[in-house]
């Protein structure tokens, strides 16, 4: 059994890849996919593992090198190009999301679901919904919170 002081230390060494990361300057490069006009900035100093794209896909799945988090960048067929409201309804987004906010250009959601916060942000391009999707552990929220903000802010059509 775990003393207290010992359990708080691994708690804590639990977190300082991230936090470090945050502290030190990161990496960040630009994901683009031309055949949807999506383009996002990416954090590759913390996104280390890239599983590539799905079969018959643009789609890039990237992961933490612990794999306590993802990011998935993806491009959604909208070809009746409807409104970020109608494709987020069509898609059923799930009953638990605290965070909604919705315009005619983008629609952004989250929530919390097995002790993991999920983002999902999608902007309207011309036949597309280009999105993000991010996945963290949910008691490392403050330490993602500048990280999704800079991913989310920076999808472009």
């Amino acid at each position: 059994m775990c003393s207290g002081r010992r359990l708080a230390a691994i708690v804590l060494l639990s977190f300082m890849p991230l936090a470090e990361a945050t502290a030190a300057s990161l990496e960040w490069r630009r994901y683009a996919n031309p055949a949807t006009g999506l383009s996002v900035d990416v954090p590759v100093s913390i996104f280390e593992e890239d599983r590539g794209a799905t079969e018959g896909t643009l789609d890039r799945h990237l992961f933490t090198k612990d794999y306590r988090a993802n990011l998935t960048i993806k491009s959604f067929p909208n070809p009746d190009n409807v409104s970020p409201a109608v494709f987020l309804e069509k898609m059923r987004p799930p009953a638990d999301i605290q965070y909604r906010r919705v315009t005619p250009k983008f629609f952004a959601v989250s929530g919390v679901r097995d002790g993991h916060t999920w983002y999902n942000r999608c902007n309207r391009a011309n036949g597309f919904m280009n999105c993000v999707l991010i996945n963290y552990p949910a008691a490392e929220e403050r330490q993602w919170d500048a990280i999704v903000t800079r991913i989310s802010l920076s999808l472009a059509k």
